[in-house]
Order: structure tokens, then C-alpha cells, then sequence
């Protein structure tokens, strides 16, 4: 099982949720008060793990929503190419991940250099280059 449930009112900036089976960070969240007769409304804006896409959400107080439970590994880069192939560093499992589209992590990546990248809802993508 890689996600669980909880209230949307519990969500603060910086959680995850899943949109569509797709992990998004929460950038921003806005509650409102109830009215006379409603509940009140969740405001959040959150962006895409994987592609960066921006939504815009408005959920009732005590809506339900959908966690991804993100396994964040560490690894080693064997070969640098179109796609960057890696290996655990906990299982020695060798696999391919597609270049990272942040500057200042692609900028980094060189064979043999560890990483720390996340994997979650079958997808893999490189967060941090140690040092």
C-alpha cells in the first residue's frame, strides 16, 4: 500500500497529497470560516512532484483526500546519459530514472556521485545530490 487517507483540514504547506493518482506538494493552504448554513472550505494550491503542474483546490473542511507514502532512498549514479542509470544503495538494484529537470541538481549529477531520490506511486525522481 503506498498512500492513506486523511481529513483535507489537516493538510499544512509542505504535505503531499494525490491528484488524479499523482503526487503534489502543498504550496499554500486557506481555510474559511463556516457560513450560517455551510461547512467550511479548504483552499489549497499545490504543485506536481513529477511535472511541476500547478492546481488550484477548493475541498470542504471535512472532505477526504488521498496521502502517497514517499519510500526516500539513497543511491549511486553509474552512467549519466539521456536518462541516468542507478543503483540502491540499500539493495544494489540497478535501474533508469529520467534526468532531474532542476538545474542545480542536474548540474551536480556525475558517475559516482550519491543521491537521494524518492520513489512514490511506481515512479522514481532524484531530489538532492549529496556531498
Amino acid at each position: 500500500m503506498s498512500k492513506k487517507i486523511t481529513e483535507v483540514s489537516k493538510l499544512k504547506t509542505g504535505s503531499y497529497l494525490l491528484i488524479d493518482d499523482e503526487p503534489y506538494k502543498v504550496v499554500s493552504t486557506a481555510t474559511s470560516k463556516s457560513g450560517k448554513h455551510g461547512h467550511a472550505k479548504v483552499r489549497l494550491v499545490a504543485m506536481g512532484v513529477f511535472d511541476e503542474s500547478k492546481k488550484d483546490l477548493v475541498f470542504p473542511g471535512d472532505a477526504k483526500v488521498e496521502v502517497p507514502l514517499i519510500d526516500k532512498r539513497n543511491g549511486q549514479v553509474i552512467s549519466v546519459s539521456d536518462n541516468i542509470m542507478l543503483m540502491d544503495l540499500e539493495t544494489y538494484e540497478t535501474f533508469e530514472i529520467p534526468k532531474p529537470k532542476e538545474e542545480d541538481v542536474l548540474s551536480k549529477l556525475a558517475e559516482g556521485a550519491e543521491v537521494e531520490y524518492w520513489s512514490v506511486m511506481n515512479k522514481k525522481k532524484i531530489m538532492r545530490v549529496k556531498s
